[in-house]
């Protein structure tokens, strides 16, 4: 068993909640990483903020300790299938939200995000929501 840190999680663990941080420490010898995604999102984020230096320093470092994973070919094609899914039914998650569900799905983890109810329509996908 491995975990993917969605965006809203990391972003909750950095702003200090209890809840996330206890679970990344009961979970502390489980694998953890993020997506190249996350952060993408996170550096976009923190380089926008007012206290850019202090912020960015902070995702830097957090890259330091999750390991970050890239879109392969296997993501990419989970991605497809899962938006030819989603257009099936007339549905639609952001595609930055689909390769972060795809890049789980290819490596077979499990996506720890407060977004349950937007994920749960992608077939297959394992969930936890350390939020709750």
């Amino acid at each position: 068993m491995a975990y993917l840190i969605d965006t809203d999680i990391v972003i909750n663990s950095i702003k200090g909640n209890t809840k996330v941080n206890q679970k990344i420490g009961v979970y502390a010898t489980i694998p953890k990483v993020i997506s190249i995604i996350t952060f993408g999102e996170l550096l976009y984020g923190a380089k926008k903020s007012s206290r850019r230096d202090k912020n960015t320093s902070i995702i830097y470092r957090l890259a330091e300790i999750f390991p970050i994973v890239g879109i392969t070919r296997s993501t990419i094609e989970a991605f497809t299938d899962i938006k030819m899914a989603l257009d099936a039914k007339g549905e639609r998650i952001e595609d930055f939200d689909l390769l972060i569900a795809a890049t789980a799905l290819s490596l077979n983890y499990t996506l720890v995000t407060n977004n349950t109810k937007h994920y749960k329509r992608i077939a297959g996908l394992q969930m936890e929501n350390w939020m709750s």
